[in-house]
């Protein structure tokens, strides 16, 4: 039987829900290098081989680490699914002679390296900067048009991000983006291979947006991500996903599987994130490419990345669509050949759609709610106002424990003060994007008050 190195780390679909779909194609030898939440443990030590957790991933060579587990193991093929683990896995993969993502992964990580990539093939994007320092960020306010977004090089999940309305914000934006960043890297939120990768920031021009010219409905948000894989060196799109717009200043609150855009629009949307993978020169890697939308037809690329998209994408496309995106990607690396769709697949082809929905502090309007809250997972599912035909749960891995403070909302910090992620089930994207607009609105309504921290300031 084959055998896998699974490197486990934050981020990336539930990992419960990856492990099985991974064990049930090979035997499976698991790499912790975060901590696994708890309802999956125990699940791991049956499912698994063998489990291995180092005492420190961050505190020595993690390329050699993997590779020399591979190498007890016998691993026929070592993959990730955490954007924290990309580039390590993709180059312990190359030492190996294994399939991976091969040694461009970081231009799909970098965000620097992505955009200057970008630059040299003349794909649209935002006019940006490279900043390593405050100085230098300074001097690329007065270079760009404010308002500026600067960003970390190496997030995930909209961290450290800060708008710079006017030349005067820099230094403060700086120093929080800094702070956020150590931050998340305690709460093992951090890219794991790359020595001082948390100093490195773009800032880029904030493209206005326009959902309404390509969504009928309305609740849309102003982008979405074409979900992809690349196949020896060839990009196959798979589908595309929507969003609701995002909480100030760009943190993600929902995704829905599909994308309600018409044919004629996704054809041009995935042909433009098509250019943009193929111009990072990625091998066998998923991927996930963030692409804006405007008036006239006008779009830029965001970002791309060398795995699947986070939350519940790819759980969503297996319930949509049928297609098991891990079992499918084990197969390849381990010198199959998967039957990935012929063309990215459309709202006629799926059964249904479903969406994910991060719980914020915030209300639909974007302002904090004026009181703190304790999350309650059961009050949620049993109290949200969705339609009938729609099925609600909480994906509890993801989610606080009950009776935990709901996080107040820190802008920068984006998706690290989440309280719960949500999975919704409905007939069509339309109705997903109205009953989480519906269950945003209800949600301080819903969970218990938190009576000992009083109004919120």
């Amino acid at each position: 039987m084959n055998k896998v190195l699974y490197v486990h780390a934050k981020g990336g679909p539930p990992v419960g829900h990856a492990l099985t779909r991974v064990a049930a194609r090979s035997a499976v030898h698991l790499l912790a290098l975060s901590e696994l939440p708890s309802s999956v443990a125990s699940d791991a030590a049956r499912l698994c081989a063998s489990v291995v957790t180092p005492l420190d991933a961050r505190g020595g060579d993690l390329v050699e680490l993997i590779t020399a587990r591979a190498r007890e193991v016998g691993a026929d093929a070592v993959l990730t699914f955490s954007e924290y683990a990309v580039v390590a896995v993709a180059e312990a993969s190359r030492r190996l002679g294994l399939r991976g993502a091969g040694p461009a992964a970081a231009l799909a990580r970098d965000k620097r390296l992505m955009r200057a990539a970008w630059k040299r093939r003349g794909i649209p994007q935002p006019r940006f900067r490279a900043v390593t320092s405050a100085a230098e960020l300074e001097r690329a306010t007065i270079e760009l048009s404010c308002p500026l977004l600067l960003k970390a090089a190496w997030s995930a999940g909209s961290t450290a991000h800060q708008i710079i309305e006017r030349p005067a914000d820099a230094p403060a934006a700086w120093q929080r983006s800094r702070a956020v960043m150590a931050e998340s890297a305690l709460l093992g939120f951090a890219e794991l291979h790359v020595p001082g990768a948390s100093e490195d920031f773009i800032v880029e021009e904030i493209v206005r947006g326009c959902a309404e010219e390509w969504f009928d409905g309305p609740g849309w948000g102003d982008y979405v991500s074409v979900e992809g894989v690349v196949v020896d060196g060839e990009f196959r799109p798979v589908c595309l996903s929507g969003r609701m717009p995002t909480v100030a200043p760009f943190t993600e609150r929902a995704g829905i599987t599909p994308a309600a855009v018409g044919s004629e629009a996704q054809h041009t949307i995935v042909d433009l994130a098509r250019q943009a993978v193929d111009a990072l020169g990625l091998e066998n890697c998923g991927t996930h490419t963030e692409i804006k939308l405007g008036r006239e037809g006008r779009m830029w690329v965001i970002e791309t990345a060398a795995r699947f998209g986070g939350a519940m994408t790819v759980p969503q496309i297996e319930e949509v669509f049928g297609l098991d995106l891990v079992g499918m990607f084990t197969d390849q690396l381990l010198g199959g050949s998967p039957a990935w769709p012929a063309r990215a697949l459309t709202p006629e082809d799926a059964t249904g759609a479903a969406g994910s929905l991060v719980v914020l502090a915030v209300q639909g309007d974007g302002t904090p709610w004026p009181r703190r809250h304790r999350w309650d997972a059961s009050a949620v599912v049993r109290s949200a106002p969705v339609s009938a035909g729609s099925t609600l749960s909480v994906v509890r891995e993801s989610s606080l424990p009950d009776g935990a403070p709901v996080p107040v909302y820190e802008p920068a910090a984006g998706a690290n003060t989440m309280a719960g992620l949500c999975l919704l089930s409905a007939d069509r994207p339309q109705s997903v994007v109205s009953d989480f607009t519906a269950l945003v609105d209800a949600l301080p309504r819903i969970l218990p008050t938190d009576a000992t921290e009083g109004a919120r300031p």
